[in-house]
């Protein structure tokens, strides 16, 4: 049994639906119904990083309280090993946090324009903007598609340039038959409500490297050595540190993004389903793909090992009178959306860029311009029926 969630009135076609159940809220109200229940991170939140590690197929994983912080803390980790700065390549088409992380730790964002088909950055554009400055190419994969290729792999291996992953809506994605996420030097995840799977709010930060494992935990709480679990690396700190109590040695000018044991109940409940949750989503997709009018929609997106977060609607050509019938339409009908798609649309027309691109730059990623104005999403959930995604295909083919 889910938990319903109220929505807006005349709000018949959500974003997400139900994605907290019974089976979660029981799970918390268990744990709190103890004698002495503990709420900060503690032990539900260790072993929901390890059967996330798990799941993921690396080494470690770090739960913090956002896939915002998660960014925040891979660029501050990024920025001790480049105090220096540098640049690190983002897409124009992504979460402002992917962008914003990179600013406020003193990096410079070199954008590059997607491919239509991943919604990812096409990797010609990434090759050729490399140079001796790249400290590492944070890529998004967008609503649940692969944005890997093999060429971007093989070539930052040889230039060894670290590739950072935004996997945030793309839990279970696949590229050659291994998740994303297990590709990067780090990788990034979000937990939100209308997510792959939901811990209210939550993130995590995965790795392979030990290092980078020992400074995640130290950055996550306020940068204090003890949080460490490698008594090398904390014997260091205490070695050159002799006057400082053990318990508050600061290494780093860091933050407090700790989640709770509420969350990782939430997530390890939610876990155990994701598997299923996405072979249905996907299978969501396959159907509103194949049900809506291939002559105004593009639909040739790239489904090899795809999970998908959202549908994606996205005019086949530029359509002001188009757009806004079908926004009207959508509307009338109780079908929410998301212009834009991700995060809006083009990151480079927002405020918080002007200043650090030139007037007008925004005009030189075509694809993610045409998305801003003629791209939308819609909601793709476990418990939508067959006949609702029918029916959301009707309304929006009789545009």
């Amino acid at each position: 049994m889910a938990i319903t969630i109220t929505k807006s009135k005349g709000l018949r076609f959500p974003l997400m639906r139900n994605n907290i159940h019974r089976e979660d809220i029981d799970s918390v109200i268990a744990h709190l119904q103890q004698e002495d229940p503990v709420l900060t991170n503690g032990e539900q939140v260790r072993l929901f990083e390890a059967e996330w590690s798990q799941w993921l197929g690396v080494r470690y994983s770090v739960f913090v309280n956002s896939g915002a912080s998660a960014n925040l803390l891979t660029l501050a980790i990024l920025k001790l090993r480049h105090p220096e700065g540098g640049e690190v390549v983002v897409p124009s088409f992504t979460w402002v946090s992917d962008i914003a992380a990179v600013i406020q730790n003193g990096f410079r964002p070199v954008f590059v324009d997607i491919d239509p088909r991943t919604l990812a950055m096409d990797t010609k554009q990434v090759l050729q903007v490399l140079t001796p400055q790249t400290r590492a190419v944070f890529l998004t994969h967008a609503q649940g598609f692969d944005g890997l290729t093999d060429e971007l792999l093989d070539e930052l291996r040889q230039r060894n340039i670290p590739l950072l992953e935004d996997v945030c809506e793309s839990h279970g994605t696949t590229h050659n038959g291994k998740k994303l996420g297990a590709f990067g030097w780090i990788s990034n995840f979000s937990f939100y409500y209308a997510h792959h799977m939901s811990t209210i709010e939550g993130g995590m930060i995965c790795t392979d490297d030990p290092e980078v494992y020992q400074q995640a935990r130290i950055l996550r709480s306020h940068g204090m050595v003890r949080e460490a679990t490698d008594t090398e690396f904390q014997e260091a700190f205490y070695h050159r540190y002799p006057a400082l109590n053990r318990e508050f040695i600061f290494a780093y000018p860091a933050f407090n993004v700790r989640n709770t044991e509420i969350g990782g109940i939430l997530g390890r409940s939610q876990l155990k389903r994701l598997d299923q949750n996405i072979a249905k989503r996907t299978a969501n997709l396959h159907r509103f793909l194949s049900n809506i009018d291939a002559e105004k929609y593009r639909t040739d997106f790239k489904l090899e090992g795809s999970s998908n977060y959202a549908f994606n609607l996205i005019l086949k050509r530029p359509d002001d009178m188009l757009a806004t019938k079908l926004m009207n339409t959508m509307r009338q009908n109780g079908v929410e959306f998301r212009r834009g798609s991700v995060g809006g649309g083009n990151q480079l027309r927002q405020p918080y860029l002007q200043g650090i691109v030139p007037p007008g730059f925004h005009r030189q990623f075509p694809e993610t311009e045409h998305i801003h104005f003629y791209g939308f999403y819609l909601g793709n959930f476990p418990d939508l029926a067959d006949a609702e995604i029918d029916e959301l295909c009707s309304i929006v083919n009789r545009v």
